[in-house]
Formats: C-alpha cells, sequence, structure tokens
C-alpha cells in the first residue's frame, strides 16, 4: 500500500467555537480510531503554532512567520489516493 500525509493548516478549526471543541475533540479520536482499527493508521500529531520554515520542491526555503503553516498531520497506509480522501472525509473505509 501507499502512504498517504493529510494536513491542515493551522487556522483550520478557528471558526468553531470553544465550548464546541470537546466534541470535536471527540470525533477527531474516533475518526482515528477507525482507522487504526480499519488497520492504515500510521501516525498522527499537531504542531505549535510558531514561526516556520517552508522548503518548496526546487530547494528553495523561506523562514518566518507563514499563517498558513501546518498545524496538524495523519498519515494512513492505504490503497489509493480516493481511499485517503475517504479518511479526510470521515467515510468509512
Amino acid at each position: 500500500m501507499t502512504r498517504y500525509l493529510i494536513t491542515f493548516p493551522s487556522n483550520a478549526m478557528d471558526h468553531i467555537p470553544d465550548e464546541e471543541m470537546p466534541e470535536v475533540a471527540r470525533a477527531a479520536h474516533a475518526c482515528c480510531q477507525e482507522l487504526i482499527d480499519a488497520g492504515v493508521y500510521v501516525l498522527s500529531g499537531g504542531l505549535d503554532d510558531q514561526p516556520a520554515s517552508v522548503v518548496t520542491a526546487d530547494g528553495s526555503v523561506t523562514h518566518g512567520p507563514n499563517p498558513n503553516a501546518v498545524s496538524g498531520i495523519t498519515i494512513v497506509d492505504v490503497a489509493s489516493r480516493e481511499e485517503a480522501a475517504k479518511c479526510v472525509r470521515q467515510e468509512r473505509l
């Protein structure tokens, strides 16, 4: 199978009210558990919002604050890009 890196920007959940965050956290944990149960979960994690250095495919580097820096990652081991997209949409595998 192929491993896919799923990311989201640091401001992806800014629109969610604080009182809804516990439910969002429960849903995220449930999603990860489904990936584990399906045998496709590799890892996930979050990154602190801080100045980021971005390295592009051509090797150029940009240093400093980047509001769109990656804030969270999940890696899944699935057969296709379509299956990876299902993980993002929280569909059953």
